[in-house]
């Protein structure tokens, strides 16, 4: 598939494989000169990535695929193969703590087959409309006592940066909510104009990421008030990619965001300032697809 996609935008494999390593490396080196955070933005990037695996549609189908062993396998040699590269880079900058971590919650990840082997339903903090964060918190909730224990560990071994990593862990958990378009009926259905039904789906999902970070947020605004600058200026960050994110799933709408998007979106992350860019680009051309559901 990914052999197929690289031909369509005009690369040989062999070629296009060079390049992606290439740029891999020169932004893995560029990100750690210009930040000290670079560490955990590079897990979050590692970790955004790997829950791409996680969708529900894709596992369901591997399921069918594979017996009960033969899927775990299969879902843990995805992921690890997915956080390899980061893992390289890390164990070369000596990062090896961060490496382990990446490691367990990658694996994690690949185990997290629970969903359809009980026949319960785990209840939510949201309520069903819009229904982005009810169904991604069901299909990711053992993230968030995960993002809530580093936050504890991080108080206890009195390290500010693994708060902060935790509680943009949560923030990338929601970003995977909204990388998958939604049936053009569940657009329809709301008698909103387009600039009207983002600015409703924004103000959705600012509020529900609040929800879920709100723990995170309070321990470390009391017990590290001296950085509580920080802590806004990557909370306000947060809700600028979560706001891109959703832009650019309309702006690709009723498809999927194609790979220049997700490549332009990545370097945004080492990036900020480009974000500036692309949300009003992002922003017009999903209300111009949007016209064609909405009134």
């Amino acid at each position: 598939m990914t052999n197929r996609r690289l031909k369509e935008f005009g690369f040989e494999p062999v070629f296009g494989y060079l390049l992606i390593l290439a740029s891999f490396t020169g932004l893995s080196f560029f990100l750690f000169y210009k930040t000290e955070f670079a560490q955990y933005i590079y897990m979050l990037i590692s970790l955004a990535l790997t829950s791409k695996l996680s969708g529900t549609g894709r596992n369901d189908f591997l399921k069918l695929c594979f017996s009960d062993r033969h899927y775990k396998l299969v879902r843990n040699i995805e992921n690890l193969t997915s956080a390899i590269p980061f893992l390289i880079f890390l164990i070369y900058k000596q990062f090896f703590i961060g490496s382990i971590i990446l490691t367990v919650i990658s694996l994690i990840l690949g185990l997290s087959s629970f969903k359809t082997n009980l026949n319960v339903t785990i209840p939510t903090p949201f309520y069903k409309k819009p229904f982005e964060f009810t169904v991604g918190f069901r299909n990711t909730f053992l993230i968030f006592p995960i993002t809530y224990i580093l936050t504890i560990i991080a108080v206890f071994v009195d390290n500010f940066n693994l708060g902060i990593f935790s509680f943009l862990l949560v923030f990338v958990v929601a970003l995977s909510f909204y990388t998958k378009p939604e049936n053009e009926y569940f657009v329809w259905s709301f008698a909103l104009t387009p600039k009207q039904f983002i600015i409703e789906k924004i103000k959705t999902a600012l509020f529900f990421i609040s929800i879920l970070s709100l723990p995170i947020i309070l321990t470390l605004c009391v017990l590290y008030y001296e950085n509580i600058d920080a802590l806004i200026a990557f909370y306000l960050l947060g809700c600028l990619f979560l706001i891109t994110i959703i832009l650019a799933k309309y702006a690709a709408y009723p498809y999927e965001m194609n790979l220049p998007e997700v490549i332009i979106i990545a370097i945004s992350i080492s990036f900020p300032p480009l974000l500036l860019v692309l949300t009003p680009y992002f922003y017009l051309k999903a209300t111009k697809k949007l016209q064609h559901y909405l009134a």
